[in-house]
């Protein structure tokens, strides 16, 4: 890989950094279409993938001793494992431009759906009937993708956890994420060590981003921070799908 690559990579690990420490989730949303930018689907999917672990085990064992339910967040993480091998099938055997497309759908589905419904809300009790379904469908656009903000994130916000709460499932189940990913990429080809390397050392500025993050989203109103990121999205939508219409 080239230094300009490697560069890109080291900047969308620290931007997706930087939005974990600012919400508790969400680095893939940021990380993974910056990396499209300049290198193929699989390569963004496949390096992103222990950032789905690393960082969010932390995460676990911080808020270990939150009150939520065991049982929603089991299900949660084992419908979204189940959901991820699938979609790594699919990201092992669709074109490139075809998932840059999807991508790039993902992402103007996730910033419509925000800018049309900021207050939408569903009651805990629905929310833990419809559990297992949101896992399959957001571990499957995860493992095709690298993004299931707009049905994990989305489902999530909309369930008005408090934040410890919000990142102890959200966390659990991109670990199940990271940890399906990792071998059923191996074997289609797609993670390779050179990739898994990289992902070891991507953490690096992933890590060193989630202190500002942190620190400046706690001085910042949510509110503004929240549009600036659907701004952006809406930015490397518009750039992807010029992409796929280029050629």
């Amino acid at each position: 890989m080239d230094v300009q690559s490697l560069i890109i990579v080291a900047l969308a690990f620290a931007a997706g950094g930087f939005l974990k420490g600012v919400i508790g989730a969400g680095a893939p949303l940021l990380a993974v279409p910056l990396m499209t930018v300049m290198v193929d689907v699989q390569f963004a999917v496949a390096v992103f993938a222990l950032g789905n672990i690393v960082p969010n085990l932390w995460q676990v064992w911080h808020f270990r001793k939150t009150k939520l339910a065991r049982g929603f967040v089991v299900r949660l993480a084992v419908a979204g494992g189940i959901g991820a091998g699938l979609g790594t099938i699919l990201l092992a055997a669709l074109p490139s431009q075809v998932l840059v497309a999807c991508i790039a759908a993902v992402l103007v589905m996730y910033v419509g759906f925000r800018v049309l419904n900021p207050a939408w809300r569903l009651p805990f009790e629905t929310g833990q009937r419809l559990v297992i379904p949101v896992g399959l469908v957001a571990g499957a656009m995860q493992g095709a993708t690298g993004l299931s903000a707009p049905v994990s994130m989305t489902y999530l916000s909309a369930l008005r956890l408090e934040r410890p709460q919000f990142i102890l499932a959200v966390s659990g189940f991109f670990i199940a994420l990271g940890v399906v990913q990792i071998p059923v990429q191996a074997w289609f080809g797609i993670m390779t060590w050179e990739r898994l390397g990289l992902s070891a050392l991507a953490q690096i500025p992933l890590f060193a981003a989630m202190p500002v993050g942190m620190f400046i989203g706690q001085r910042l109103p949510r509110e503004m921070f929240d549009r600036l990121l659907l701004v952006i999205l809406a930015a490397l939508a518009v750039r992807m799908v010029w992409g796929v219409m280029a050629g």
